[in-house]
């Protein structure tokens, strides 16, 4: 199992300053895709030691549709799984994290601040706040113990971190127990001391005596072997921001004052019935998502307890919206977005660029065009600077549409002991990894 950011992919990848540029459509073939980026890999000689050993997809098995789907190892007996923590360095202790505690959630906070994904040009860096950290780690029936830390036994200095949080994901029929991995963060003066597979291992172990052999993680990456390639777009809120930060560029033959012309929008949402998710709204909503989800090869299987938690607003965190009907006030349609900023490095007028991501979108009855661009304008109104979506689920019909460019980097979908076949295509992923 490994985070759902390790990766060298931008918290903020640049996007296409032409919001009508090129991209891949839906109909490329992914597996030639793919097949590209694993000759590419082992074109340079990479070897993915640890994942080799790991029941995950392995490239050479690419396409073999004699290998049957669905779980690669059996589990084993509880009381034959390791009861022991893995051995770490002689400096170093395992330490579970108490994230309801505040001294607790400050140190993760602060690890994560200055030590977690940047962009390749070392320009940004993801700042999850402590709020958004306990929403992320801390859903119905989450483990305390599989938020693991690493300190200084002299210092008591948090210098790593890993997690898991409980999930039931469906994949074709099978609904699934997993663990989704994410947050794996070593500080960057330990990076040689090769702490981060000891963590991944030690993550598995704690996730197997709680008698669950599966997990989703996300990287930006190619290891053994993605289920889906999907790719980040952007759509600029605050152009101006955007482009004094060096976050987007300004477009050939464009000048300041057409970019932002460009990218206004309403004041307010034009849908009638728009208005923020309450909590009255949580079985309807998990009707209508469920509905929804049910579409997609992998997807989350949620019940209200899961809609409560992941998608109820809360403030900096999470915002959701919806379309109820005057006349039935049956509620037809539903869009969310999380709140994760980044810390813009070395500028002298910013230090914060707020950024909304897609999170779950339905359309029923109001085409799902009009409902992003309603969403666009929500985020706008409460000082987002930009709108990232992936391009899964139906999100490539309204991108370009809506002015979204395309992003440089790829974010990459696995799954832990378990096969498929074929990738997917992007279009056919309805699950969204924070």
């Amino acid at each position: 199992m490994v985070d759902s950011n390790a990766s060298s992919a931008s918290p903020e990848d640049t996007p296409n300053p032409n919001p009508d540029g090129n991209a891949p459509s839906e109909s490329d073939l992914v597996v030639d895709t793919l097949a590209q980026k694993v000759q590419e890999s082992l074109s340079l000689g990479k070897k993915h030691k640890f994942w080799e050993t790991q029941p995950v997809g392995q490239f050479k098995d690419l396409g073999d549709n004699s290998l049957p789907e669905g779980q690669i190892e059996d589990p084993t007996p509880i009381s034959e799984v390791k009861q022991e923590p893995y051995k770490l360095p002689n400096l170093y202790e395992w330490i579970t994290c108490d994230m309801d505690t505040e001294e607790m959630c400050a140190e993760v906070y602060n690890l994560l601040t200055t030590n977690y994904v940047e962009d390749d040009e070392n320009m940004f860096r993801f700042n999850y706040s402590k709020e958004f950290l306990r929403w992320a780690l801390c859903p119905p029936g989450y483990f305390r113990s599989w938020h693991i830390g690493v300190r200084v036994i002299s210092s008591k200095k948090l210098v790593a971190f890993i997690t898991g949080v409980p999930s039931r994901i469906r994949v074709r029929n099978d609904v699934v127990t997993m663990a989704e991995i994410n947050f794996l963060c070593v500080h960057k003066k330990l990076r040689s001391k090769r702490l981060a597979p000891v963590m991944i291992k030690e993550v598995t172990r704690r996730v197997h005596l709680e008698n669950i052999w599966q997990a989703a993680y996300t990287a930006g990456v190619v290891l053994p072997t993605p289920i889906s390639t999907c790719q980040y777009w952007h759509r600029s809120l605050n152009p101006k921001k955007l482009i004094d930060v060096g976050f987007s560029r300004l477009g050939a033959r464009m000048t300041m004052s057409r970019t932002i012309k460009l990218y206004k929008l309403p004041e307010s949402p034009v849908t009638p019935g728009f208005r923020k998710m309450e909590l009255h709204d949580v079985p309807a909503v998990t009707r209508l998502l469920r509905d929804y989800l049910n579409q997609f090869i992998v997807a989350p299987d949620l019940d209200e307890n899961d809609v409560e938690h992941w998608l109820l607003p809360k403030e900096n965190v999470v915002n959701s919206y919806l379309v109820e009907s005057s006349e039935t006030h049956e509620i037809t349609d539903f869009c969310s977005f999380y709140t994760l900023p980044s810390t813009i490095l070395g500028n002298q007028n910013y230090s914060s660029l707020k950024a909304a991501y897609s999170y779950y979108n339905v359309s029923t009855k109001t085409p799902l065009l009009k409902l992003m661009n309603d969403t666009l304008i929500v985020a706008k109104r409460n000082d987002y600077d930009v709108f990232n979506a992936l391009d899964v689920m139906q999100n490539e019909s309204f991108l370009k549409e809506l002015k979204f460019g395309p992003g440089d980097g790829k974010l990459h979908y696995y799954l832990y002991n378990y096969r498929l076949r074929n990738p997917l295509r992007p279009s056919e992923l309805g699950l969204v990894l924070l």
